[in-house]
């Protein structure tokens, strides 16, 4: 029986999902490791905790220097940054699309594409002809992918509750087992500790 993968919890309005998602799939790869795809929703996670908005916002030295931050991450990996005109913004369709299709070989692309449209093209990922088009982009058809994601709504509710079950509360966060990693530098982390697991 093949092990279970690794899990990449990543939601679309997270900045340094953006990177995570950009290089996980190359250093999965090059690990041997296998990867799930698991979007999920910060909102409810962070209303449990009193918050209504990102930290990034409620704590204004902690955005400055995550936006900083990231644009040095970004830089390192030759990924375009431009910091999106509203933050955070809403990706619940793009998550319901993304669970709905994450076992499909296209959902990757289709995830990478949606990031990029945030944060290096500021463009309104809450907008579904936003979507259509990064859909169309990778020949998938938009209209056809996007009624069937919103046809399964409580696929995405119930996977944002096994995400709170499993103590995540960021992201992106990486799940071996009941092993949590939190962040993009935690990768690495989290790849070693499944071929560990698996040898």
């Amino acid at each position: 029986m093949s092990a279970a993968p690794l899990e990449f919890w990543f939601e679309f309005a997270s900045t340094y999902s953006y990177p995570a998602a950009a290089r996980i799939e190359a250093a999965a790869a090059a690990a041997g490791v296998p990867i799930a795809w698991r979007p999920f929703l910060l909102g409810p996670i962070f209303r449990a905790q009193g918050w209504n908005d990102s930290p990034f916002n409620l704590y204004p030295a902690k955005g400055r220097y995550m936006w900083r931050d990231l644009a040095r991450v970004c830089a390192s990996l030759d990924l375009p940054l431009r910091e999106p005109s509203v933050f955070p913004r809403n990706g619940l369709l793009a998550a319901r699309v993304a669970c709905r299709f994450a076992d499909e070989p296209w959902c990757p692309a289709f995830v990478r594409g949606v990031y990029r449209a945030n944060f290096a093209e500021d463009r309104d990922i809450s907008d579904p002809t936003v979507l259509a088009s990064c859909l169309t982009a990778i020949g998938q058809p938009a209209a056809e992918r996007i009624a069937a994601a919103n046809a399964e709504k409580e696929r995405l509710r119930e996977q944002t509750e096994r995400a709170t079950a499993l103590g995540i509360f960021g992201a992106p966060s990486f799940t071996v087992g009941e092993e949590l990693f939190w962040g993009n530098d935690r990768l690495e982390a989290a790849l070693d500790c499944w071929k560990k697991r698996n040898p």
